[in-house]
C-alpha cells in the first residue's frame, strides 16, 4: 500500500495530479482544496495517499494534510459515499467546517457537494455524528454545548444567528467559539454579540 508520495509535480489537472517519483509518474485524485494548494509543475511536493485496490484498478487519492485524509476515511465508511463523492464533499466543505456541519446537523452544507442530495446528506450526518463527536466536542465544551444539542443561552444564540440568515453550522461554530472566550456563564445576548464578531472575521 502506498501511504505517501514525495516527488516533483509533473502535471496538474482539475481532479488529479501526476507526481514524478524517480522517473515514475503516479496519478493521484485530489479534492479541489488539495489541488489549489499544490506548487507549480517542476516543484517538489509531498502528498499523503490513500490506496484503493479493486479487481479492475488501483486508484490513489492524495491529500495535502492529515485532517483531509482522515475525513476522507470517515466519509467513505458511509453507505453510498464512494471515494470520488468523498472528494467532492471535501471540495465543497473544508475539513474544519465539516465537523461543525455534522455536529450542527447542517445537511444543507453537505448538499453543496456535487452528487449529494438531501437524503444522502441526512445519512452522512446521522452515521458520522457519533464517530466525530470527539472532534466537535473539542471546540464546544463551554456553555454546555454538545454535538447533539446546545442548551440554554447557547441554543438561543444559535437560533438568533440562524434567524439573521447565517447557516446553522456557521452559527453553531461562532457560538462555540464565543462560549469558549466568554465562559460558561455567558448570557444569550453576549453570545450573540460575540458570535457576530466571530462571523465578521
Amino acid at each position: 500500500m502506498i501511504a505517501k508520495l514525495t516527488g516533483v509535480v509533473d502535471q496538474i489537472g482539475s481532479e488529479a495530479v501526476i507526481i514524478d517519483v524517480n522517473g515514475v509518474g503516479y496519478l493521484a485524485f485530489c479534492s479541489t482544496r488539495t489541488i489549489s494548494r499544490l506548487p507549480p509543475p517542476g516543484s517538489p511536493v509531498r502528498l499523503l495517499i490513500e490506496t484503493h485496490v479493486r479487481e479492475d484498478h488501483i486508484h490513489l487519492y492524495g491529500f495535502a494534510d492529515a485532517a483531509e485524509r482522515d475525513w476522507f476515511r470517515q466519509l467513505t465508511t458511509v453507505q453510498g459515499v464512494g471515494a470520488r463523492l468523498a472528494l467532492a464533499i471535501l471540495s465543497a466543505v473544508a475539513p474544519e467546517h465539516l465537523a461543525l456541519a455534522i455536529a450542527a446537523q447542517d445537511k444543507v452544507a453537505l448538499t453543496r457537494a456535487d452528487g449529494v442530495g438531501p437524503r444522502l446528506a441526512a445519512r452522512i450526518v446521522n452515521e458520522l455524528r457519533d464517530k466525530t463527536a470527539g472532534i466537535a466536542a473539542a471546540v464546544m465544551p463551554a456553555a454546555g454545548m454538545t454535538p447533539d444539542r446546545e442548551v440554554g443561552p447557547a441554543e438561543d444564540a444559535v437560533s438568533a444567528l440562524v434567524n439573521l440568515g447565517y447557516r446553522r453550522a456557521e452559527a453553531f461554530g461562532a457560538v462555540a467559539a464565543a462560549a469558549q472566550r466568554l465562559g460558561s456563564g455567558a448570557e444569550a445576548d453576549a453570545l450573540i454579540r460575540a458570535g457576530l464578531q466571530e462571523l465578521a472575521r
